[in-house]
């Protein structure tokens, strides 16, 4: 399975903007709430300014995680206005993650601009990191089973990153190397935790019952491996002009991204040279650009869009056994995984 796919469909880019347009005018009057210092750089995090708080049309993402949200409720039934709370808490709680994130990895770049500690400094984004988390379970305090939701992703998040984290330090190769099954964990917890929040805080807050809530967690959590899978592939060999991130980002860093565990688990001529490269350093352009090509001849990428297209599917067919009248909501987890940036 390769990641790129034809632009979205009208439909999706409908379905995307219609939950946008509800979604955007709570998420300010939340922000709004904080301290103006707060305030203006979680509206830099957000895109909707610059670094000195001028007011801009920026790429703020695509608001996908509020989108599975407002989609699952109306797959049940619901008026999307019903999920609202939960629409604004995972996207409040999604650019906490990026905030915190980007510190972690020393990102200097994010949707083509300075990320926000870059701009702003580590200690100003970890404090407004901390109050969009805030700011996210107040959207839900009153309302217990949205909140045990919330809560669970919030542990599975955290839970996956320090796995992420944990990965660094550990081998390429060997008894201790990261395996394809730790990988998979990690990547249901750092970002199928929240996805499967998103959808089951949809059909929760739209009314369905319990069971619905369960299978939803379920397929966010493979939806969420696959979707985790095409930003490792996208971070290899993603074009940064459409992804706004340097060519082999995350193998300049070294980093423990299922297309190189693939490649170094399949044998092989390629694997062997990849693993010898992986041991000598990757220090210089020339080193880097090698490595990428070994994961790929060693069949790293096509393996990672083969296990990304398994993991899609058991998304698909839990939504479809559970939630029939969710087309546009297929079609977004479908452009998820399918995607150049």
């Amino acid at each position: 399975m390769n990641v790129s796919r034809p632009p979205a469909t009208a439909g999706e880019a409908a379905a995307l903007e219609r939950c946008r347009r509800l979604v955007e005018p709570a998420l300010r009057e939340a922000v709004a709430g904080l301290h103006p210092w707060s305030s203006r750089m979680a509206g830099f995090a957000l895109g909707w300014s610059d670094a000195d708080g001028r007011p801009q049309t920026g790429d703020g993402g695509k608001g996908v995680r509020p989108a599975v949200v407002l989609l699952a409720a109306e797959a049940v039934g619901a008026d999307a206005a019903d999920a609202l709370p939960g629409a604004v808490a995972v996207e409040l709680v999604h650019a906490f993650s990026l905030a915190h994130d980007d510190i972690i990895d020393h990102d200097e770049r994010r949707r083509h601009r300075e990320t926000l500690w870059k701009a702003y400094g580590p200690g100003p984004a970890l404090l407004t990191g901390d109050a969009l988390l805030a700011l996210a379970v107040a959207q839900l305090a009153t309302v217990p089973e949205a909140m045990r939701l919330l809560s669970a992703a919030l542990t599975e998040l955290v839970h996956g990153q320090s796995a992420d984290m944990a990965f660094e330090n550990r081998p390429w190769r060997g008894p201790h190397a990261v395996t394809v099954e730790e990988y998979t964990r990690m990547a249901a917890g750092k970002t199928g935790g929240l996805l499967g929040a998103a959808a089951a805080l949809g059909v929760t807050l739209g009314g369905a019952p319990p069971e619905a809530a369960e299978a939803m967690w379920r397929m966010g959590c493979d939806l969420g491996v696959a979707f985790q899978i095409a930003d490792d592939v996208l971070g290899i060999w993603g074009d940064p002009a459409v992804t706004g991130k340097p060519v082999h980002s995350d193998l300049r860093r070294e980093k423990k991204t299922l297309p190189v565990l693939c490649a170094l688990a399949a044998g092989g001529t390629a694997a062997r040279e990849l693993s010898a490269v992986l041991a000598a350093g990757l220090e210089d352009e020339d080193a880097v650009r090698a490595a990428a090509r070994l994961v790929e001849e060693a069949g790293g990428r096509a393996a990672a869009g083969a296990l990304a297209a398994r993991h899609l599917s058991a998304a698909l067919h839990l939504l479809d056994a559970h939630l029939p009248q969710a087309a546009d909501l297929r079609a977004l987890c479908e452009s998820l995984v399918h995607r150049t940036r």
